[in-house]
């Protein structure tokens, strides 16, 4: 990476506004795109060492203790990159005009994306700038950067200067090194106590104001174990290339620059705990709150208002004492009122919102605005599920869940946006307390309306589809399938209706059962099919949405899946002896009514192997044409092979106790099986015996 950071630095340092200018305007665009730095150099570096491996046999390069050796070209873009950073925020608090405040903001972005230059940028001076143009803080930091100070520019310069020197001297070392005998050393303890001593700089501690003299052993020592940053697809939202959006004419405004200083921060935030960390104590917290408190009130909100929403997300995901804070003071009601502009929700009644059946999708900006806001409402309610709300803050929940309703109704302009914004309302509700989720039913029907039994059930049809959308896809199938199916669940113990109409589409009456249960493309096959996954959670959520639906009636539950699928959940809950035991929720009130079967499950109901579920085709009798005698040995030759397997630990033989759950054969009382095993066993180390002797 070829840049010319001390003609930038001597432009700053003059004064030289267009020179500085047209550099930093080549380096956005040549990089507007980029995540990575040094990928080519770094696989170019691996390559030699592999090769100087190779050839000499002596040791691994991982292994070497020579700084200089180590040194290569990635490191002094390291060095480049950390030392413009240092210098641009500096810089950007000098009062620089507009435009081109904006550009050293856009090159400080492209630079927070590597973790190893974040440095300059997580000091509380780089923090506090970035967020007063950010809007999100008032407060005057000191203006020591209003006098030209020489030596810093000079430090800095001379630091790369000294970089520039010790690779020149790595790059003929390296000449010289292939030509040497094994066991040679490229450098002696002279030199790297030189290059030890040539800096000794906290990088952690940098000052935005001080003297800076970039170490390089610290590199390796402190920042040598980081991620390699790859090349990212582009941004949807923006309808431009950057560099291009750099060539308008006129001025970009406050709005522009707050956004370029917002998405800085984002980077610095995700990409650093120190800045986390630092967030709070600079209150920089309050001021995000107060800023997104006020743009809700505005009839039109600005460009910056997602990377606001964005970078509260951050926060709040990354750190939970901040989620806290938003929750304390007011979270919930600021982000609602702002789901409530983003969707212009026009009010019916107290808790249902009109929805147009002719009105446009939601656009696209609104769209990214809405699951932002969606992904931070889950992070500071997620906790109150199993929380018994106070009756204010039922009520707040409660306009809440009738918002997220017409999240769930209307569509996006893009049909992905349309299943994000679904996905993420789903998360939300899961994670609301289970008895404001009523306010989903409560909507009259219409006379094109889902019913069930007089009740609206357009949501839960949504989310059926929801659902069965996910099954098809089988992407990522614990992280976007568990919360529709815990949410289907919830609200089948919950509600009846809610369950009639769902068991109608999932586990409609039994006709044909010539088939295994989990074959076939149907909703029910396929969740059954769940029920044997690999993954535990996605295997319980399935095999509970299924039990719910069959009133968690084990006879039911094992009619419609087979015993084999069902003897997970069942040996999990102890109902592997098959009674029936009431629900464990006191706030669970099924039905009484039966389990009527239709007229084809009848005829062949006798005929149908629980294990499997379905009707087996007839098969010979294995013991037809034995006496009793070879029955008799037949039966005794698989005890002696069971007993061996299990003295060996191969397998052990489980039975189920009075409760209904698995134990091992040895501990159930009065079992024929265990003392005629135990018999068999006996006579065999007697046999044993009497061969030895």
């Amino acid at each position: 990476m070829n840049m010319n950071v001390e003609g930038i630095i001597q432009c700053i340092k003059h004064g030289d506004e267009n020179g500085v200018q047209l550099q930093l305007q080549e380096f956005n665009k040549e990089y507007a795109q980029c995540f990575f730095f040094d990928a080519e150099e770094s696989e170019r570096k691996k390559q030699r060492k592999q090769e100087e491996f190779r050839q000499n046999k002596v040791r691994d390069s991982a292994d070497s203790d020579s700084d200089i050796d180590e040194y290569s070209d990635e490191d002094r873009g390291v060095i480049l990159r950390q030392n413009l950073a240092l210098v641009l925020v500096r810089f950007i608090r000098t009062g620089v005009r507009s435009r081109l405040l904006r550009m050293s903001l856009r090159t400080l972005r492209i630079l927070s994306r590597d973790k190893k230059v974040l440095g300059p940028l997580v000091t509380d001076c780089a923090l506090l700038t970035l967020a007063k143009l950010a809007g999100l803080t008032t407060s005057d930091l000191p203006d020591d950067a209003s006098d030209p100070d020489c030596d810093f520019y000079d430090n800095i310069i001379a630091s790369l200067a000294e970089a520039k020197a010790l690779q020149t001297c790595a790059d003929e070392d390296e000449g010289e090194a292939t030509d040497q005998n094994e066991g040679s050393s490229a450098f002696d303890d002279d030199s790297k106590s030189d290059v030890s001593q040539a800096n000794s700089g906290d990088q952690d501690g940098v000052s935005c104001l001080g003297s800076h003299r970039t170490s390089i052993n610290e590199i390796h020592r402190g920042g040598v174990h980081h991620r390699v940053l790859e090349r990212g697809r582009k941004d949807r939202r923006e309808s431009k290339m950057e560099w291009e959006e750099d060539e308008d004419e006129g001025d970009p405004g406050e709005e522009a620059q707050r956004k370029e200083a917002m998405k800085v921060l984002c980077n610095v935030v995700y990409n650093s705990t120190w800045a986390q960390e630092r967030f709070s104590a600079l209150r920089i917290m309050c001021g995000l709150i107060e800023r997104l408190s006020s743009s809700v009130s505005c009839s039109s909100p600005s460009s910056v208002q997602f990377y606001e929403l964005r970078l509260m997300f951050l926060i709040t995901a990354l750190r939970p004492e901040l989620s806290t804070q938003l929750q304390q003071e007011g979270g919930v009601s600021i982000l609602t009122a702002a789901l409530e502009s983003c969707l212009e929700v026009q009010w019916k009644d107290q808790y249902e919102c009109v929805l147009h059946p002719s009105a446009p999708p939601i656009s696209l900006e609104a769209s990214q605005r809405i699951s932002e806001i969606l992904k931070i409402l889950f992070n500071i309610t997620y906790s109150t599920h199993r929380q018994e709300p106070t009756e204010d803050n039922a009520a707040l929940y409660r306009h809440l869940v009738a918002i997220l309703r017409l999240c769930l109704m209307r569509k996006s302009v893009l049909a992905d946006d349309t299943d994000e914004l679904q996905g993420h309302t789903i998360n939300l509700l899961s994670a609301l307390p289970l008895q404001c989720l009523d306010v989903l039913l409560t909507v009259p029907p219409e006379p094109d309306s889902e019913q069930c039994e007089g009740v609206n059930m357009d949501c839960v049809h949504n989310l059926l589809m929801f659902m069965e959308r996910r099954l098809e896809l089988g992407d990522k199938i614990k992280e976007k399938l568990t919360p529709i199916l815990n949410l289907l669940t919830e609200s089948c113990r919950a509600h009846r209706e809610t369950r009639h109409y769902i068991r109608q589409h999932v586990l409609p009456p039994l006709r044909d059962v010539s088939h295994r249960p989990e074959e076939g493309s149907t909703l029910k096959s396929r969740l059954i099919r769940l029920m044997t996954h690999l993954d535990t959670d996605v295997k319980h959520c399935a095999a509970d949405l299924i039990f719910v639906l069959c009133k968690e009636n084990v006879r039911r539950f094992v009619k419609y899946t087979g015993y084999g699928n069902a003897a997970g959940l069942l040996a999990t809950r102890g109902l592997l002896g098959g009674q029936w035991v009431r629900p464990s929720s006191s706030s669970t009130q099924y039905s009484s009514d039966s389990d009527s079967d239709t007229e084809e499950y009848r005829q062949v109901k006798d005929r149908i192997n629980p294990v499997t579920g379905r009707v087996e085709a007839q098969q010979p009798d294995p013991m037809q044409g034995m006496t009793e005698e070879e029955k008799e040995e037949e039966a005794r030759r698989l005890i002696m092979l069971f007993n061996k397997l299990s003295r060996d630990n191969i397998i052990q033989p489980m039975g189920v106790n009075a409760e209904g759950k698995l134990v091992p054969m040895s501990g159930l009382t009065g079992n024929s099986l265990t003392e005629e095993v135990k018999s068999e066993s006996d006579n065999d180390g007697e046999a044993g015996e009497g061969e030895n002797n």
